[in-house]
């Protein structure tokens, strides 16, 4: 059973409220992985990590009523189908998709037997004020002010012979987008303790320099020696730099550190992504229409994943259907206008 498994239904012996070992064994092996394989030297690594892997598994299972249901998706059930209209501006556009999601095609191509696989379609999605006409009764209002929804950057990387496996995917994705965060939180505090030794060897050399550049070769090339007050300012630099590295800590200290950081991140995972279900009322403009309106409208649902406190949409997606026999043919190069620009 691979990690993350809580997208699946749970076999009915299974006790909804405990993470199964193997599953929690793979997690804790893929983040220390991930982030530094050099922290199972610490002791009791893995007892110490165990509690965050929980609450980030029990943080995804509770993800899944987020997630929107499938639809078909091809060029032939854009008319048909209100949600894709409001995402695609015209069927065409579906098929471009299509013809260019290269990890469909392979999937197919690799599995001659498999007639439906199931894809995420990811969309930038942007919402913007604009001013135009709004029924209001049977009254005709101009320079209403309107909140207009649109949906760009259409693409289809993760796929699956079935849904649970998408939804496997889908929630191993997750996972290693909370390891990143650590690991850039990690690099960070590298990149600090890397600056600062930098700092101690510049000032140690300069220290050593302006002492023998004193009585020594200083007085031969005319130099006068380096004030006492400059030797006792780069002493207190090289004090202090020492002071932070110190704090920063070194050796098993700093690993000790970067596990923190990693148990930081996965106890609080809704700190750093979440996925909340969107649904919109549009009209065929891909206006939003709001309740207390009785203009004609569709209802459309997607998921939107966010980042961070501030809540930064990253993408929309919604998890889709697609039978072989609507597939296109894969996007070529068309050498011929590539040359065009030669």
């Amino acid at each position: 059973m691979g990690i993350l498994d809580w997208f699946k239904n749970r076999a009915d012996h299974c006790d909804p409220e405990r993470v199964p070992e193997e599953m929690r064994r793979w997690a804790i092996d893929k983040a220390i992985t991930l982030t530094n394989p050099r922290l199972k030297l610490l002791p009791n690594c893995e007892k110490h990590l165990t509690p965050a892997v929980e609450t980030t598994i029990n943080y995804l299972r509770g993800l899944v009523p987020a997630l929107p249901p499938v639809r078909p998706l091809s060029a032939a059930s854009w008319a048909g189908d209100p949600a894709l209209r409001a995402f695609f501006v015209a069927p065409a556009d579906v098929e471009e998709v299509l013809a260019r999601a290269d990890n469909l095609h392979t999937l197919f191509a690799k599995s001659p037997e498999l007639q439906v696989a199931y894809a995420v379609l990811g969309m930038a999605v942007s919402e913007q004020q604009v001013f135009g006409l709004a029924m209001r009764g049977e009254t005709i209002q101009r320079d209403v002010a309107q909140r207009s929804v649109s949906f760009s950057d259409h693409k289809t990387r993760l796929c699956g012979g079935d849904e649970a496996r998408l939804r496997n995917v889908i929630g191993i994705e997750i996972f290693e987008y909370l390891l990143a965060q650590a690991m850039a939180e990690i690099g960070a505090e590298r990149s600090e303790r890397q600056e600062l030794q930098g700092n101690q060897s510049l000032i140690r050399a300069r220290l050593r320099l302006l002492k023998q550049y004193g009585p020594g070769l200083g007085a031969m090339f005319g130099e006068a020696p380096a004030a006492q007050s400059e030797q006792a300012r780069l002493q207190a630099e090289l004090l202090e730099n020492e002071r932070q590295l110190e704090a920063i800590g070194g050796g098993e200290s700093a690993l000790a550190g970067e596990l923190d950081c990693l148990k930081a991140v996965l106890e609080n995972p809704q700190n750093y992504l979440r996925i909340v279900p969107r649904r919109l009322r549009l009209s065929t403009m891909n206006l939003v229409i709001d309740d207390a309106s009785d203009e004609a409208g569709a209802e459309i649902e997607f998921a939107a994943a966010q980042a961070g406190a501030e809540g930064t949409v990253l993408r929309a997606f919604i998890i889709t259907r697609v039978a072989r026999a609507d597939l296109p043919p894969p996007k070529t190069m068309n050498y011929h206008d590539a040359l065009r620009y030669i």
